[in-house]
């Protein structure tokens, strides 16, 4: 998540344009943080769309892919719906939409769908395709079945031919809805667990219980599906090294083929609130015990989050499968819904973006009424200049275990690396976070227990300061 992030399996890769369903949250730095707790903050993209601003003029996306490579493109679905919020989330999602409102959402897209794929001109081909939310599940299974027929009749993307990977729940991950996901050719299903306890899930306002959490994961596996990912949170209320061990076995019981660890995070706006110095300190303690289980268990550690089998191929951490041709930093991607970013050379541009209930309510409201024309435009977004860019490259390669090439970068920059980042690099090998030779940059073990402060601390000046301006909504 190759040539560069498509040059090869281990170059930076792609980064998620979306947080996963029933996911812990995912967002860039938090002001909010003490300035040397190591978890500033989640950089799953960058920049983060809080650093987003309203384009104005509002480019048409003709003139905006005008130009464009469309050879290997990302296609990203988003479905804002979940059947529950848990208190941890603060993702682009509404609980409760009824029949009428997920209808009236999938015409929507299917108009989104027809603008845009106007604007990418002749044959754009799709390498790799995920949908995400919220919970994609929360669909009906018919419902699922004419999200998949609008996107490969409109977008012209054959989904059973590229690795595709879809976000569930325990409570909708059905049988009927995965055998439609199984048939339209999903490769990866991600489940959001978090505990396999169920006073740590209702501590995390998640209120589900054991037993739903296997029968669901059981459905998924009779499935067949080549790549089942299970997400689990450390920091949770209550949450003990033996209880956190307890999951972790519980997980590994099902010998799914990856594994995402996320510390808990609490942000404005989300029904949790905030916690102190010492949490820090029970993360860090988690976090060293669950990488050391699955380490010992046989799994690969890809990132700070993502842990792997062996033999999985080249996926890099947000990979939505294993696809060997899709580079997040020289390939464009295509977001479809109102939650969804899309990337081309040099804008970044999506929806508008919020969290709290009343927000994501009137903005999901707007854009079902929205008609086709208003689709053919973008209407915030992120021009990345030269300084950006190489930010991003480092960000998205230094967060993976495999680190950085000061090769693909001099190449695609023509400067080396430590030219331009000398201060922060200098800083993360003083920490003993960084490992350095002639031809690459490592985190070690420790860097990586850290990358939630690593990433952060790589923000330009500008993109700090349109993430600090951003209002919380």
């Amino acid at each position: 998540m190759a040539r560069e992030a498509g040059a090869d399996p281990h170059s930076p890769r792609v980064d998620l344009p979306y947080p996963e369903a029933g996911s812990p949250v995912r967002e860039g730095a938090d002001s909010h943080h003490e300035a040397d707790s190591p978890y500033q903050g989640y950089v799953y993209a960058y920049p983060h769309k809080t650093a987003y601003r309203e384009l104005d003029p509002r480019p048409r996306l003709r003139d905006v892919w005008a130009g464009e490579r469309t050879d290997a493109l990302f296609l990203y679905l988003h479905i804002p719906f979940c059947e529950m919020r848990c208190g941890f989330c603060n993702l682009f999602t509404r609980t409760g939409a009824p029949e009428e409102l997920t209808s009236a959402y999938l015409d929507a897209l299917e108009r989104q769908a027809e603008a845009v794929r106007d604007a990418l001109g002749e044959a754009p081909r799709f390498v790799t395709a995920a949908i995400g939310g919220g919970t994609p599940t929360y669909l009906s299974a018919s419902e699922l079945t004419r999200l998949f027929d609008l996107t490969e009749r409109v977008m012209g993307a054959d989904l059973r031919a590229i690795p595709l990977s879809v976000e569930t729940s325990p409570a909708t991950a059905t049988p009927d809805r995965l055998a439609v996901l199984a048939e339209r050719g999903a490769t990866r299903v991600s489940i959001g667990v978090q505990s396999f306890i169920d006073a740590e899930a209702r501590a995390a306002v998640r209120p589900q219980r054991r037993a739903e959490v296997e029968a669901a994961l059981t459905a998924i596996r009779a499935q067949g599906f080549p790549t089942l990912n299970i997400d689990l949170i450390y920091g949770i209320d209550g949450q003990t090294p033996d209880t956190w061990r307890h999951s972790l076995d519980a997980a590994l019981a099902w010998r799914p083929e990856e594994l995402y660890l996320y510390p808990l995070y609490v942000r404005p706006l989300t029904g949790l609130g905030k916690q102190g110095r010492a949490w820090d300190d029970q993360r860090l303690e988690l976090y060293r015990a669950g990488r050391d289980h699955l380490l010992a268990a046989g799994y690969e550690q890809v990132s700070m989050r993502m842990f792997r089998l062996p033999g999985q191929g080249g996926a890099t951490e947000y990979s939505t499968e294993y696809s060997t041709e899709y580079c997040c930093q020289t390939d464009g991607m295509v977001g479809l819904g109102c939650g969804a970013r899309s990337y081309t050379r040099d804008l970044h541009y999506s929806y508008e973006y919020a969290v709290s209930a009343r927000h994501v309510r009137a903005i999901i409201d707007e854009y079902v009424r929205l008609p086709r024309a208003e689709f053919e435009v973008a209407n915030v977004g992120f021009r990345m200049d030269d300084e950006d860019l190489r930010r991003r490259h480092v960000v998205q390669s230094l967060l993976q275990a495999d680190g950085l090439s000061r090769a693909d970068y001099l190449k695609r920059f023509g400067t080396d690396v430590f030219a331009d980042f000398d201060e922060e690099l200098t800083r993360f090998a003083g920490e003993g976070w960084l490992e350095v030779d002639d031809h690459l940059l490592r985190l070690t073990a420790e860097g990586l227990a850290h990358s939630d402060a690593v990433g952060p601390a790589l923000f330009s000046g500008l993109v700090r300061k349109l993430m600090d301006g951003y209002e919380e909504r």
